[in-house]
């Protein structure tokens, strides 16, 4: 589809196929029509509460239809949408918004409270998604502002965690979704019109952004759930003849324990895309036995906009020996593993980097960590280690920056131990991930107690929850005497998780 930027997806749609339905959230459909003229709404209300372009607006809520009429608002009145993940703790919060610099923002009724609660001077407006926001926007004429977006605006500023435990904002650019509109689309193919597409990961993810994203670009029927439940999610599957999923491996795995997957109708089902954290070749394995579904991998990260490699359904015959590879370059996107200044041959593992039109504009706000990540040739310096096969396909070797990766979740060791060194029990500390049946990997402290204090698990899993997110919070602990370190002090985490990685691979997703 011809395109002159990302809020032209629903001005499209709303002249090609105005009565289809657009969205569907908890038994309220959306017609592209509708979607079109709400999110025009949405725009003049932006406007006229004095939302310039290029400002943040920030949201924090579970799933809901109306993200994506507030996401297209700000696309029109050229603002950037900033979703805040829910699970993060209240301080963690108050940091993006203030670093955002959000004057206004949108927020679920169950999360209304915790904002009221922070401390933020600058946020002058919040609104509740709901009859609030309906109320709000529809106070405004539904008359598109019609301003002309440039190649360099801000879509979307999505928030990781970096090595340093600050989180930062990715900028994603108009450039960069042209980039994502390009690859995806070769890559998953064209979903038909009235295709059922699931969006059930968290909309401050690029993952559920994005698929919602590209559902509403084909002119799918997007059907958005608030969380993941599974049981939920296998009868959505089946009331909605859902023919598109994106699910990160725990989530697959969950379904396969569900006691009702068995009687569950997943005969629509065509495509599983996953990605995100590891995937176990059993897990996968099992999945493909019960799902009439192609499968299809995807490695790439926020700052990527998503893109980097694809593993296609034809490559997932276990007899290719391809399961645990991540696949080949994604259309629009180069590849290189480097080692010692040079590019690694084949076999040789190295920290791989990805240059194309989808990598970020920068971290919002933090020239030097851009400056670090990406350099003057543009190539972004993923933190992952890996190498190429013969045939060309990437596969991820381990973490340069010891990422845990939980249920999706990326969570920096340097930012739980900087809690866990808060405790007044603690003289030392490490983190790591360990393998988790559930969850791919669970985030565990290794702990050297101060002299005279007793181990006490239960409350320094409780000062953790305090200050960071239950899902980075230690779920188990270790007492040591000492901390294995290098001569330049750095802990020696190789060592410390080794042991509980015998006879397992860290698969990355």
């Amino acid at each position: 589809m011809d395109l002159n930027c990302v809020a032209d997806v629903a001005r499209r749609h709303a002249v090609i196929r105005p009565d289809a339905q657009a969205l569907w959230f908890e038994g309220e459909a959306i017609s592209y029509a509708q979607f079109d003229a709400l999110s025009s709404q949405c725009a003049q209300a932006l406007l006229a509460a004095g939302v310039q372009p290029g400002d943040r607006v920030g949201t924090l809520s579970k799933g809901n239809a109306e993200f994506f009429v507030l996401w297209f608002g700000c696309l029109k009145a050229r603002a950037c949408l900033t979703p805040v993940n829910w699970r993060l703790a209240p301080p963690e919060i108050a940091f993006i918004l203030k670093d955002a610099g959000c004057r206004l923002m949108v927020v679920g009724p169950d999360y209304a409270e915790t904002i009221a609660g922070l401390d933020l001077p600058d946020l002058a407006k919040v609104i509740q998604f709901g009859p609030d926001f309906r109320a709000w926007i529809a106070a405004q004429p539904a008359t598109d502002p019609g301003l002309a977006a440039v190649a360099d605006d801000d879509v979307i500023q999505l928030y990781t965690s970096g090595t340093t435990g600050l989180p930062k904002g990715v900028q994603l650019t108009e450039t960069n979704y042209k980039a994502c509109f390009e690859g995806a689309t070769q890559v998953w193919g064209q979903f038909d019109a009235d295709d059922g597409v699931l969006v059930a990961m968290p909309l401050f993810h690029v993952a559920g952004a994005n698929l919602g994203m590209l559902s509403l670009l084909q002119g799918a029927r997007t059907v958005v759930m608030r969380e993941v439940d599974i049981g939920l999610l296998l009868k959505m599957i089946e009331a909605h003849r859902i023919k598109h999923a994106f699910m990160a491996p725990a989530i697959i795995n969950m379904v396969l324990q569900h006691p009702a997957q068995g009687e569950a109708d997943l005969s629509s089902l065509r495509h599983i895309y996953y990605g995100a954290s590891p995937i176990s070749e059993e897990v996968l394995t099992r999945a493909q036995a019960r799902f009439n579904s192609d499968f299809m991998q995807l490695y790439g990260l926020t700052e990527t906009i998503g893109g980097g490699t694809y593993l296609p359904p034809e490559a997932h015959d276990p007899a290719l020996g391809k399961l645990r590879a991540c696949g080949k370059p994604t259309p629009g996107y180069e590849i290189r593993v480097r080692l010692d200044g040079r590019d690694a041959e084949t076999g040789e593992v190295g920290e791989i980097e990805i240059r194309s039109a989808g990598i970020m504009k920068g971290y919002w706000n933090r020239p030097e960590a851009t400056a670090e990540a990406i350099c003057p040739e543009g190539w972004f310096k993923s933190g992952d280690a890996g190498f190429f096969d013969a045939d060309g396909y990437l596969f991820i070797h381990d973490r340069v920056k010891d990422m845990i990766v939980s249920g999706g979740e990326n969570i920096y060791p340097a930012e739980v131990e900087n809690v866990l060194m808060g405790h007044p029990h603690v003289a030392d500390a490490a983190v790591i991930g360990v393998p988790d049946e559930r969850w791919g990997e669970a985030v565990k402290a290794i702990i050297v107690l101060r002299p005279g204090a007793e181990a006490d698990t239960a409350s320094v899993i409780e000062h953790c929850r305090g200050q960071i997110a239950g899902f980075k919070s230690p779920k188990s602990v270790d007492y040591v005497a000492v901390l294995p370190r290098n001569p330049s002090g750095k802990v020696l985490r190789r060592e410390l998780r080794d042991p509980y990685w015998q006879g397992r691979t860290r698969n990355v997703g």
